[in-house]
């Protein structure tokens, strides 16, 4: 998949100058910045001369390696067709280059805690996303290359909704360089990815259009439809991520790059029409001059974009010239095919007068006063001395492009287009040489400008790439519908069901996955922990996950033992944790931590301790699962309730039956009368201990699988801070154990 990153072709060496630019732009920035921060915290004098010195060298580099990013920006010579020989050379944008994103690590982890499945086997999954990633990268110039891009484009959503969640940050960090200031831009979320995507995917359409063949109708039909595709996957681009950090998916940036594609794309238009070649007839060339004058007027808008305030910082200098250039060539051509109309066509006996004038009057919206086009087309004075003045303005206006070529040095690789720019500059000396008569001295008559007009105008196109059906590559979760992101779940419970005379003492109903209802409670299943509601996700050692309700009812049925294992999950509460101020006072926090030690708490206490070490009440965990629990028990109990404040050790029998609380100590004693409680009803900031702990695994496997102990675990916690220190606003975190204050 994609091209190979080191072949030596001419796009793939420019790519590669731009990823090297871009880390030289990014080590250039870090220096100006840790200066910045330098000169504004200094006081010494010396010191502050050295960082000014040191960051008008930063800058100077910066402003280098802006120069070298736009002359890239400039090459254009690299993406055109190796056959055209006479054609003016269109602009292609070059793809933004990101780096590396290893989804491995964080997605295993996202699947144990979210999903309670191994993550380790899923590895094929997430290395073929990344292998589909990586070759995005680098994809070929043609429809392959479009695919490639849609089909990563279109799996965004899926890994989307199964891995990105709207309350968790995943701690995958994608990062991509803007295409025009090489500055890297970095989010969390995939908005920036899917609009870097979809920016990639215009500009490679922009480069299946520019290495068209445009001498043949083929080539110039591929041009026209690769712009148009262009210019609509980044209105599409526009419409849809209207608030993306990077400069170059701004809105005036991508207006200005909408409107480049369809001018180019009208450029190709226009040479479509003059590649059969052009009647030299009146209404003909008429036609064509209008033809000419709208791609000149819309060139004309795109320039104007350029030079406006958010845009002019950034864009090339070669662009905004070719712009002017194209502006003036086309506009100079307009008046050239009206000149030739009337300098080389008289009004004859078997021409359409009425036709001729109503084409002469479309071209003009004001005409030189006391002239009438009628009068025009059939007096010879008239219409030799109007078809002068638009030659000359032809003329003048391809020696303003040509001046305009030899002020942009990046145009000077472009030979191709001096050559035609110089031969059309000839064609309308010729033309004013063949029809200058040695007896006229002066022509005082000046040529009316040419209303621009079209048949064949271009329009953005719907990219339909960008919607590609793809096989989700996590399908084994189960489905997306159920099995999301958005929609938490405990982990799968195990439940034995005795069929009595096939009667399992429940129905299911709904697609896959199926859902337990009409529980009977008297039923061997219900005793065992099976729920109103819960979903079933496997029948032994099947995966039911994608089944319907016959397929399922039919394992269950057709099983030859008495006894069937069945596993179920169970909707959790997927609404966010309110980070405030519960209602828990100084009293009730110091009773608790006085109850703690009591014998009547202790029961309580060894009761919970118990089900974090069992689960017996919940589920029965894996070895690995039950050990990190049982490694969250011991530490909390270690940590806050231990010798950190002059406690014994708790004894852990290892029965799993009994837990031995510790009694204070001699010193908590002493260190509570020291610090006595403060008045009555005054609040304990106390965080919810989701927020509190958002990153320790145990405590994430805990409160997805055993979120009624959250309640008890958060209560112990506020019993250990109470001991702290007196709190004012926050409790004191620095004396909690490390892996607390993470």
């Amino acid at each position: 998949q994609g091209c190979n990153p080191f072949a030596q072709t001419g796009r793939s060496k420019l790519q590669n100058k731009r990823a090297s630019l871009n880390q030289q732009i990014i080590k250039q920035m870090r220096i100006r910045a840790g200066a910045e921060n330098l000169l504004r915290a200094t006081s010494n004098n010396k010191v502050k001369e050295m960082v000014l010195l040191e960051l008008s060298y930063v800058n100077s580099n910066l402003q280098l390696l802006m120069g070298q990013l736009e002359g890239l920006n400039s090459s254009v010579d690299v993406y055109q067709n190796t056959q055209e020989t006479a054609n003016i050379p269109l602009i292609a944008l070059g793809l933004k280059e990101t780096k590396e994103v290893d989804f491995s690590t964080h997605f295993k982890d996202f699947i144990l805690q979210h999903y309670s499945e191994d993550g380790n086997a899923y590895e094929d999954e997430i290395a073929d996303l990344m292998d589909l990633r990586q070759a995005c990268r680098t994809p070929s110039r043609n429809e392959a290359g479009v695919e490639l891009l849609a089909k990563y484009f279109s799996h965004l959503p899926l890994v989307e909704s199964r891995f990105f969640s709207p309350n968790q940050h995943t701690g995958i960090f994608f990062t991509w360089y803007d295409s025009f200031t090489g500055v890297p831009v970095c989010q969390q979320n995939l908005s920036l990815e899917k609009a870097s995507i979809l920016f990639n995917m215009a500009a490679l359409y922009s480069q299946i259009g520019t290495r068209s063949d445009r001498q043949n109708p083929a080539g110039l039909e591929e041009a026209i439809a690769s712009f148009q595709i262009a210019a609509g996957t980044l209105n599409q681009l526009k419409e849809t991520y209207t608030h993306t950090p990077s400069y170059d998916l701004s809105p005036a940036m991508l207006n200005m790059l909408i409107r480049l594609m369809l001018a180019q794309a009208q450029e190709c238009l226009f040479e479509k029409l003059a590649l059969p070649g052009i009647r030299n007839q009146f209404c003909p060339l008429m036609k064509m001059a209008q033809e000419a004058a709208k791609v000149a007027e819309i060139y004309d808008q795109v320039h104007q974009s350029m030079i406006q305030t958010p845009v002019k910082d950034n864009v090339p200098l070669f662009w905004s010239t070719m712009m002017q250039i194209k502006t003036n060539h086309y506009r100079s051509m307009a008046h050239f095919f009206v000149a030739s109309a009337l300098l080389d066509h008289q009004l004859g006996p078997n021409d359409d007068e009425d036709q001729q004038e109503k084409t002469l009057s479309q071209v003009y919206d004001n005409l030189p006063e006391g002239r009438a086009p009628l009068d025009i087309l059939k007096k010879q004075d008239e219409r030799r001395c109007i078809g002068k003045a638009h030659i000359r303005r032809a003329i003048h206006g391809h020696e303003e492009a040509l001046r305009i070529y030899g002020l942009c040095p990046s145009l000077d690789k472009l030979e191709l287009l001096q050559g035609i720019l110089k031969a059309s500059h000839q064609r309308s000396l010729n033309k004013y040489g063949e029809n200058q008569n040695e007896d006229e001295f002066t022509d005082y008559a000046e040529a009316p400008d040419i209303v621009p007009k079209t048949e064949n105008k271009a329009e953005m196109a719907v990219p339909t790439t960008t919607k590609v059906k793809v096989a989700d590559f996590f399908q084994r979760l189960g489905p997306l519908s159920v099995f999301s992101s958005k929609q938490r779940w405990t982990a799968p419970r195990t439940v034995r069901v005795r069929p009595e005379d096939r009667d399992v003492g429940f129905n299911l109903k709904g697609d896959a996955p199926v859902q337990v209802v009409s529980l009977d409670p008297l039923c061997p299943a219900a005793a065992d922990g099976l729920k109103e509601g819960d979903y079933l996700v496997a029948v032994g050692e099947t995966d039911c996950k994608w089944l319907g309700v016959t397929e399922v009812m039919r394992l269950l049925k057709e099983a030859h033992e008495e006894e069937i294992e069945i596993q179920v999950v169970s909707l959790m509460d997927s609404s966010p944790t309110m980070v405030g101020r519960p209602d828990l006072s100084w009293p009730s926090v110091a009773s608790l931590q006085l109850h703690v030690a009591s014998v009547s708490v202790r029961f309580t206490l060894n009761e919970c301790v118990t089900e974090l070490y069992g689960l017996s009440l919940f589920m029965r965990p894996a070895y690995q699962e039950r050990h990190l629990l049982r490694e969250l028990a011991k530490d909390l109990l270690h940590d806050l309730l231990g010798p950190r404040r002059g406690r014994q050790e708790p004894q852990v029998a290892q029965s799993n039956q009994e837990v031995l609380l510790p009694q204070l100590g001699s010193e908590a004693q002493a260190e509570e009368r020291q610090h006595p409680q403060p008045p009555h009803g005054r609040p304990l900031w106390v965080a919810p201990l989701e927020q509190t702990l958002p990153h320790l695994p145990q405590l994430q496997l805990l409160q997805q699988r055993q979120r009624p102990l959250l309640s008890w675990l958060q209560a112990v916690l506020a019993a250990g801070l109470y001991h702290c220190g007196p709190a004012r606003t926050r409790p004191q975190w620095q004396h909690l154990p490390l892996e607390l204050r993470h």
